[in-house]
């Protein structure tokens, strides 16, 4: 059985001289984990739209055990990545993400989407590389079914206060005051922080990366963001520690 879908090229491997073995987030099964005959030869008409990070239109031959990939034209292949090593290195954690948190086998047009448009801003310079990994973190573990509770104060029920603790390991927010009354420890975030963590999960995904934020505020939300996600997901990300080494 033979299919059409468009997908991203997450994860690649070497299978002997010729061929190889890739991981690849699609619109319409999620991840595929996929053989491409042929495709270590630069020649090869696959080459191009089955390399890491390629955006391509696929045809997928479906067997009793396993995918092959029978033809790949590369859409978008993301080059201004591959001339900075700190957004290549970012780019491959948004990779690592999306392996372990996308679906397999369903529909994934919403993280497809929020990959590629992750990517996009990330190889254009767009926004600062720190705001996407936020944006990106933030709506992939939103879509994965772990939405955080930043509604309220979990306490007092405030919308707003100066200053705010967001805790990760919960996904839930309280004010300054209640965390200091009830000894919540946490990530302390200034309200400006706090409405931008919002937007990442609340906002229209056509308006995703639409705020602005000042420079010294995107670190500790970064850190919000990380620690977030590896609670929720009860793993570490060894690429993301190669990033901010490299930072």
């Amino acid at each position: 059985m033979k299919f059409k879908t468009k997908g991203l090229i997450l994860r690649q491997q070497n299978i002997g001289e010729r061929d190889k073995l890739v991981w690849v987030l699609t619109e319409s099964h999620g991840i595929l984990r996929a053989f491409v005959r042929g495709a270590k030869n630069i020649k090869s008409p696959k080459a191009a739209g089955t390399g890491l990070l390629s955006y391509a239109a696929l045809t997928v031959f479906e067997g009793r055990e396993s995918y092959s990939i029978d033809e790949a034209e590369a859409l978008e292949q993301f080059i201004g990545l591959h001339r900075d090593v700190a957004d290549m290195s970012l780019a491959q954690y948004f990779c690592e993400l999306c392996l372990h948190l996308c679906p397999t086998g369903q529909e994934a047009g919403d993280q497809l989407r929020l990959a590629l448009n992750s990517l996009y801003m990330l190889s254009h310079k767009k926004r600062p590389a720190l705001q996407i990994k936020i944006c990106f973190e933030m709506r992939l573990i939103a879509l994965s079914g772990y939405l955080p509770d930043l509604v309220m104060c979990a306490e007092c029920g405030v919308y707003e206060a100066p200053e705010m603790v967001f805790v990760p390991h919960t996904g839930k927010l309280h004010c300054a005051s209640c965390a200091e009354k009830h000894g919540i420890q946490g990530v302390r975030l200034p309200i400006a922080a706090v409405t931008a963590l919002r937007h990442t999960v609340y906002a229209d995904a056509a308006k995703l990366f639409s705020f602005e934020l000042k420079e010294e505020l995107l670190a500790p939300l970064s850190y919000a963001s990380e620690r977030y996600v590896a609670y929720m997901t009860q793993k570490d990300y060894p690429t993301l520690q190669f990033y901010k080494a490299l930072l």
